[in-house]
């Protein structure tokens, strides 16, 4: 087996390597499943990345005809398209996972229009859980004040659950105190019941940017390009401290694994920073980095394998006493990202199911 610095970042580490993607295109190919073997350890996806995948080219045509003629509304054509590669991408994660660890997921997302409707997510959130039943699938739940209580329930009833669009500490807080008391509220063995939080970074240290040089002084402008790692240290220290102590050790007698920390958009978005620097910065055991192939590329060839997520907290800390010194406040900031990752998501979706309808006009306009 061909040593990659993706396997040596699970095997030296701890931190699992998962894929930011997914298209058909992929597993009809075989090449996630080649993604697989260099180390790639989960998948991730979201509304954008399937409108990306279903809107370009023809892989998912003929599938979609054959929906079509069976009369299907658009919106339940695009979940069986949706449903159909997530199937087929656990069945290709199915060995990671059933080695015993905590890997081997795929992830689904919500409708984007569940965001705010906590009742909404839940019953959602069940019927993904019920009809693709399968022990590696997460569900994705976004972290707003409605997912949250969401994101408790589900965990209540045993069904593992990914939370998505967390921007801020506060809020990172709210999921893993869900978490607990999800775990807590649950009757069964805790053992199969699976949890991350995806923690978004790249885009803080957009809006950060975005602040500090609209302030301009020098001493804002030295601050640009640290808030995102900065941040994302600290929610490291905030899981070490939750996932330890009395509370926690009662649940892990019940088999409880940890929430681990998901370091989610992580391409670089400025092109004046690293382009691996959302990798090489927050390496730590119990960690998962989702990257986009772009990402994985850029690491292979020349990222660094070394526990970096607890060096420099103090520095960190004082990141984000200079950044609220000078009048960034980063609650405004994670709940600005917050609305224009739900509104972001839910733009996708929708022009996704506007392509799916024009395509369909087409092909009633052929029968």
């Amino acid at each position: 087996m061909t040593e990659t610095k993706l396997r040596r970042l699970f095997l030296e580490q701890g931190q699992s390597p998962w894929l930011d993607n997914l298209k058909r295109g992929y597993l009809v190919s075989g090449e996630l499943a080649r993604m697989v073997e260099r180390g790639i350890r989960g998948i991730t996806s979201n509304p954008t990345i399937f409108q990306k995948a279903i809107s370009a080219g023809s892989d998912y045509d003929q599938q979609f005809a054959v929906l079509t003629r069976r009369h299907e509304s658009v919106e339940d054509a695009y979940w069986d398209l949706v449903i159909e590669d997530i199937e087929h991408a656990l069945q290709v994660l199915r060995p990671v996972y059933d080695q015993g660890g905590d890997d081997g997921f795929v992830s689904i997302e919500l409708a984007p229009g569940l965001a705010l409707d906590t009742e909404g997510s839940i019953a959602s959130a069940r019927d993904l859980h019920r009809r693709i039943a399968q022990p590696n699938l997460f569900v994705k739940i976004p972290a707003t004040a409605e997912g949250v209580p969401a994101v408790r329930q589900m965990i209540s009833e045993g069904r593992s659950i990914n939370i998505t669009l967390i921007f801020s500490l506060e809020r990172y807080a709210d999921v893993i105190e869900a978490y607990l008391s999800g775990l807590e509220a649950y009757e069964g063995d805790l053992a199969p019941v699976h949890s991350v939080a995806s923690f978004f970074v790249s885009r803080v240290d957009t809006e950060v940017d975005r602040r500090l040089n609209a302030i301009g002084t020098p001493e804002a402008l030295a601050l640009r390009g640290k808030a995102a790692v900065a941040q994302a240290k600290l929610a490291y220290q905030l899981f070490g401290e939750q996932f330890s102590g009395e509370r926690w050790q009662r649940l892990v007698d019940r088999g409880a694994r940890v929430q681990r920390p998901l370091w989610a958009s992580t391409s670089t978005k400025n092109p004046d920073y690293p382009d691996t620097l959302y990798v090489d910065d927050l390496i730590g055991p119990d960690t998962i980095n989702t990257m986009p192939e772009s990402t994985i590329e850029a690491f292979e060839d020349h990222g660094r394998i070394a526990r970096t997520i607890d060096e420099g907290v103090a520095d960190a800390r004082g990141v984000m006493a200079s950044l609220a010194a000078i009048g960034v406040d980063m609650v405004d900031v994670g709940r600005v990202l917050e609305d224009e990752g739900v509104a972001s998501f839910a733009k996708s979706f929708d022009e996704l199911i506007e392509t799916l309808r024009e395509k369909g006009d087409r092909l009633a306009g052929t029968t």
